[in-house]
């Protein structure tokens, strides 16, 4: 096949997207040079992109190659008809991204608990416990005012990490439409926690 031959020349942001849509399809077959090509074509934006998320380079690297061998391992469930290859994989890398900081911050808030457990009295914890119930129950009443669609973009951007295009691609809304309904659920939300408080 011409043009598989791992970095090609320079200036080919559009060369590049054809070659990895071409090579990924061949990767779903099993060809492994293939996946040399591939992987020497889309390690460099994927690693950059999981920096800029993770921020550790240890664990950006980790993440990184996790990415890479998913990509090897589920190859066939790339659909070219809902996008292009170098799209699906550097979507693949933020997932695995935002899924690696929120297991790193679980883990370090259980930790914080743990440590605030272990240094409070039993009055003290559950006071916090009710208080932390209170905030919760106010946020859930708060978000319960706002329309469907306002909720549904605040919790994709606040809860699960989403960019706002990011929201705008999942729910198929302009972006400018998602932008006025997080503005609208974001000012009511900050009357509601306001006025309550």
């Amino acid at each position: 096949m011409p043009g598989v031959t791992g970095q090609g020349p320079c200036g080919r942001e559009e060369r590049d997207r054809v070659e990895a849509d071409e090579l990924l399809v061949l990767v779903a077959g099993g060809d492994q040079k293939a996946f040399e090509a591939l992987y020497g074509l889309v390690s460099g934006p994927v690693f950059g992109l999981v920096r800029r998320v993770v921020r550790d380079p240890a664990q950006s690297e980790e993440v990184a190659q996790e990415v890479l061998l998913e990509l090897w391992r589920s190859a066939a469930r790339f659909d070219p008809g809902r996008g292009s290859a170098l799209s699906w994989i550097l979507t693949l890398a933020h997932r695995r991204a935002v899924d690696r900081v929120r297991s790193a911050r679980a883990a370090g808030e259980r930790e914080q608990r743990e440590a605030r457990r272990a240094h409070s009295t039993a009055f003290d914890q559950v006071t916090e416990e009710v208080e932390a119930g209170l905030e919760r129950e106010l946020v859930r009443r708060c978000l319960d005012r706002l329309t469907a669609l306002q909720r549904q973009s605040v919790t994709l951007a606040y809860y699960d990490g989403y960019t706002y295009r990011e929201v705008a691609e999942r729910l198929s809304l302009p972006l400018g439409t998602v932008k006025t309904r997080m503005r609208d659920g974001l000012t009511q939300l900050r009357k509601c926690l306001g006025g309550v408080a």
